[in-house]
C-alpha cells in the first residue's frame, strides 16, 4: 500500500504520462484554497451572506486534507532510497516544499478552539504560499532550478557587481545631491533607493537629482543599469535553453 501511494503522491515516481489522479485533486484543492483565500481579502465580498460560514468550513476542510497529504508524504517517502529511516524522513521534513506545508498549517492548529481572529486570517494568507509547492509537479520548474543552480556562481558575480555598482551610485549621489535633498539623498542608505529604482530601470520619478553632476551621475548608473539587468537575465536564459536542450537530446 505504501508503494501504491508513494506512486500516486510523488510526480517523478508517477510511471504515466502527466500525473496521477491523486496530484491532479491535490493541485486541484492548492488552487481552490488559494482562490477563497485571495476572496476573503476583498470587503465587498466578504459581507455576502454566508462567505464567512464557507470560508470557515473550507478552512477546516483543506486544513485536514492537506495534513492528510502532508502525513502520507512523510510516510510513503522511505520507498525513496534517499530519504529512508528516521534521517531520511527528518531530511525531507527539511527540504523548503515540505516546510511550507508545515507553516501553512501551524496557524490553523494554533486556533483550534477559539475565535481564530489575526492567527486564522495568517493561515488563510499562508495558502496563497501553498503555490510555491507546485512546482513539485512542474517539470519546467525543475528544469529551471536545475539550470539556476549550475549557473549560480555566474549569478553570483553579476549580483555582486549590481551590489557594488548600486553602493556606487548611491554614494555618488549622496555626495553631489544631500546637501541640497536631505530627505531623498542625505545618507547612502536613503539614496540607495533612488539607486535601485534607476539601476533596475523602473524609474520611479518620486526622487531625482537636480544638480547638474547629479544629473550626469544618474545618467551614467541609468545606463549602466541596462547592462546590469540583462547579465542574470542572459545566463538564466542560456542555462534553461542548455537544460531544454539536454532533455529533448536525452
Amino acid at each position: 500500500m505504501r508503494s501504491v501511494i508513494y506512486y500516486q503522491l510523488e510526480p517523478s515516481a508517477w510511471p504515466g504520462p502527466g500525473l496521477s489522479i491523486l496530484n491532479k485533486i491535490i493541485i486541484f484543492c492548492i488552487l481552490a484554497a488559494v482562490t477563497l483565500a485571495i476572496l476573503d481579502t476583498e470587503p465587498t465580498i466578504r459581507v455576502f451572506p454566508y462567505f464567512l460560514k464557507l470560508m470557515a468550513i473550507s478552512d477546516s476542510i483543506f486544513a485536514i486534507i492537506f495534513t492528510l497529504e502532508l502525513i502520507l508524504r512523510v510516510w510513503v517517502i522511505g520507498e525513496n532510497p534517499h530519504y529512508q529511516g528516521l534521517k531520511g524522513r527528518l531530511r525531507f521534513m527539511m527540504r523548503p516544499t515540505t516546510l511550507i506545508d508545515i507553516a501553512a498549517l501551524i496557524p490553523f492548529y494554533l486556533t483550534v478552539g477559539t475565535n481564530g481572529g489575526f492567527m486564522l486570517r495568517l493561515f488563510r494568507f499562508l495558502r496563497i504560499l501553498s503555490l510555491a509547492r507546485l512546482g513539485r509537479y512542474s517539470k519546467a520548474l525543475h528544469l529551471l532550478a536545475s539550470a539556476v543552480h549550475k549557473r549560480r556562481f555566474e549569478l553570483l558575480i553579476s549580483l555582486s557587481f549590481a551590489g557594488l555598482i548600486l553602493l556606487v551610485s548611491a554614494t555618488c549621489l549622496f555626495l553631489s545631491e544631500g546637501e541640497g535633498q536631505p530627505e531623498a539623498f542625505g545618507s547612502i542608505p536613503r539614496a540607495l533607493w533612488w539607486s535601485v529604482a534607476t539601476l533596475t530601470t523602473v524609474g520611479y520619478g518620486d526622487v531625482y537629482p537636480m544638480t547638474t553632476i547629479g544629473r550626469i551621475l544618474g545618467g551614467i548608473t541609468a545606463i549602466t543599469g541596462i547592462g546590469i539587468i540583462a547579465m542574470p537575465t542572459g545566463i538564466i536564459a542560456a542555462a534553461f535553453s542548455d537544460a531544454f536542450q539536454k532533455r529533448k537530446d536525452s
